[in-house]
């Protein structure tokens, strides 16, 4: 049995040292990481040291990028049974991140991916630990199709940031949408269910990966998940995801009351409003301009491919 990682990278720093340092410290061998870099140029923090030998390097250019076409093509490139997407700013919290994955996609020949723990660190803001608490509980989950009228989207939510894959069942339903500005994941994810398998949400499988993003950079991530929505009717037609966000704000806000951070209750709901104009006007993107996306996108090459 083996296993491969699977990292794009752009532009990247310490953070995938780092990651490469924890893959080799797993109590379950890694067969390959496969990195995908958007532009070479940016490698250059590798050029005068070595890289592992498992590591594999392909180098494409930024007009290439596509969130699902670029995972396809690294996985293209393995031949293990099971593969684990990762970005390169997540970090491996232990030595058992690989080993917790492959376990959950064996506890169940039905469960064809299982996603891990998204840890903030002590160095995160109030609001970032409370976003990854809420998302990435302490608790396990197994996810199917009758999910969907229990939870909601959340029954396929999957995140690529540390996310494991039965590759058998990855090819007979055909990978991830090869054009995906966002959300390449919980497409997936949805195939995936509707066909009869199942997701299993594994809370020993943990990783540091957190993100300051400002009011804007949130505007413009809502903008390009709503877009994603819209270009994927088959999965989110008719699931709100709305009323989830409700939650979100009044859970944050008890949060911040309970750790005696009463006062960031205003600032977080600023950024909730620029996430959810960011998300009402990515739902009504073929009503604008080009110029008007290219505006509010955080991924101007995808359209500009379109064009």
């Amino acid at each position: 049995m083996k296993v491969d990682v699977i990292i794009p990278s752009y532009k990247p720093d310490d953070k995938l040292k780092k990651i490469f340092e924890m893959l080799s410290r797993q109590s379950m061998n890694v067969n390959k990481i496969i990195v995908m870099n958007t532009e070479e140029q940016y490698w250059k923090i590798f050029d005068n040291e070595s890289i592992p030998d498992n590591v594999e390097v392909h180098h494409i250019n930024k007009s290439d990028f596509d969130h699902g076409k670029t995972r396809n093509d690294g996985v293209s490139y393995s031949d293990a049974d099971y593969f684990i997407m990762m970005t390169m700013d997540a970090v491996p919290a232990d030595d058992k991140l690989v080993e917790s994955l492959v376990k959950a996609l064996e506890s169940d020949e039905k469960i064809a991916a299982a996603y891990g723990r998204q840890l903030a660190t002590d160095l995160s803001s109030i609001e970032e630990k409370f976003t990854r608490g809420f998302n990435y509980p302490d608790e396990p989950r197994v996810k199917s199709e009758e999910d969907i009228k229990l939870i909601g989207i959340k029954a396929f939510f999957c995140s690529n940031v540390c996310a494991a894959y039965n590759r058998d069942i990855f090819d007979k339903l055909g990978g991830f949408v090869n054009e995906a500005i966002f959300n390449e994941d919980m497409v997936y994810a949805h195939k995936l269910l509707i066909n009869g398998y199942k997701i299993k949400y594994e809370n020993n499988a943990k990783v540091y990966h957190t993100h300051e993003y400002s009011g804007m950079q949130q505007f413009k991530r809502n903008f390009d998940l709503a877009v994603s929505q819209k270009m994927n009717p088959e999965a989110f037609d008719g699931i709100s995801s709305e009323s989830e966000g409700v939650k979100y704000v009044k859970s944050a806000a008890l949060y911040f009351i309970k750790n005696g951070h009463p006062f960031t209750i205003v600032p977080f709901v600023i950024k909730c409003v620029f996430k959810y104009a960011g998300y009402r006007k990515g739902k009504s993107y073929e009503k604008l301009s080009y110029e008007q996306i290219l505006k509010y996108t955080g991924n101007k090459e995808f359209w500009s491919n379109r064009q």
